[in-house]
């Protein structure tokens, strides 16, 4: 037996240092490599580093610049929540509930655009929107209306940049939250038939409930991939500009990085966002994971 197990440990150990090695050399060292940049100031060229300590972090909450790249990266989630999740949980529900017919069809064709290159997306878009010579701006002035430059307004830019991602990211979520919905029991929703009971109170009262597992699962993963697809259209069309204005906090990170050469602010920039994306994943881990383990 103790033999037995030995073999068996050995095993288990060779099968997962191979992984472990990879996590190893590139995940734990960078992370920890970072943090360890976060407390000086280094420009990638300088053979010495200068300590500065907490100035990197508290410089993120008190420079211009970066709390305006916060500012952004706020509105960017709260757009992104409301097109990746709110709209296509809102056309999910009518799809699955008020609609009879070619349910499969509209799976794919809200799926079809995630499958192309985000900066193909982006290019094409750029194009199509370009104030002087696209063609939304082309038949916009066939009606006495010229489109305004959206690349020199930061709210318009950053709602164009939305709506690019939106594009990428749509169809993803719309697939999830409708197979989502399909996994509630159908003797419930025909109970609810068999009584009579509207379907709108229906979904407010049995299908959100049922399903907020699965709802919020994908409210996770909203916040987490649009802020990284947004980085995208960010680098191809508008490179944080006008001044910062359509920046967000990974765009920031990297231009601070690999631009600047500000390798101690990009650095507290990304431990402060892998902080935040630990939290995401403990509330999906607590209220997703947790949630399927206890109907399990």
């Amino acid at each position: 037996m103790n033999s037995s197990g030995s073999k068996n440990k050995f095993l288990t150990i060779a099968y997962l240092s191979p992984t472990a090695v990879i996590l190893l050399v590139f995940m734990v060292i960078p992370i920890l490599y970072t943090l360890y940049l976060s407390f000086f100031d280094w420009n990638l060229i300088s053979p010495t580093k200068n300590f500065v300590g907490l100035e990197n972090y508290t410089s993120i909450f008190t420079d211009s610049v970066n709390r305006k790249v916060l500012l952004n990266t706020i509105v960017y989630i709260l757009l992104l929540l409301i097109l990746n999740f709110i709209i296509p949980y809102f056309i999910s529900l009518i799809v699955k509930f008020f609609i009879n017919k070619m349910k499969n069809s509209y799976k794919i064709i809200f799926f079809i655009p995630s499958l192309f290159s985000l900066v193909v997306g982006a290019m094409l878009f750029s194009w199509i929107m370009n104030p002087i010579s696209g063609p939304v701006a082309f038949l916009m002035r066939h009606f006495g209306v010229a489109l305004p430059n959206w690349t020199n307004s930061s709210a318009m830019a950053i709602v164009m940049l939305c709506l690019i991602t939106n594009w990428k990211v749509f169809g993803y979520n719309f697939v999830l939250l409708l197979t989502g919905l399909g996994s509630i029991p159908q003797n419930i929703i025909d109970a609810t038939k068999i009584d009579s009971i509207p379907r709108w109170k229906m979904v407010r009262d049995i299908v959100l409930p049922l399903n907020k597992s699965i709802a919020f699962y994908v409210l996770i993963l909203t916040i987490v991939q649009g802020l990284q697809y947004v980085f995208t259209p960010i680098s191809v069309i508008t490179q944080g500009g006008p001044y910062y204005g359509s920046s967000n906090i990974f765009y920031h990170t990297y231009l601070n990085a690999f631009v600047l050469y500000k390798t101690g602010n990009a650095s507290a920039l990304a431990v402060i966002t892998f902080l935040v994306f630990l939290i995401l994943l403990y509330l999906e881990m607590k209220f997703v994971e947790g949630r399927m383990g206890n109907c399990e």
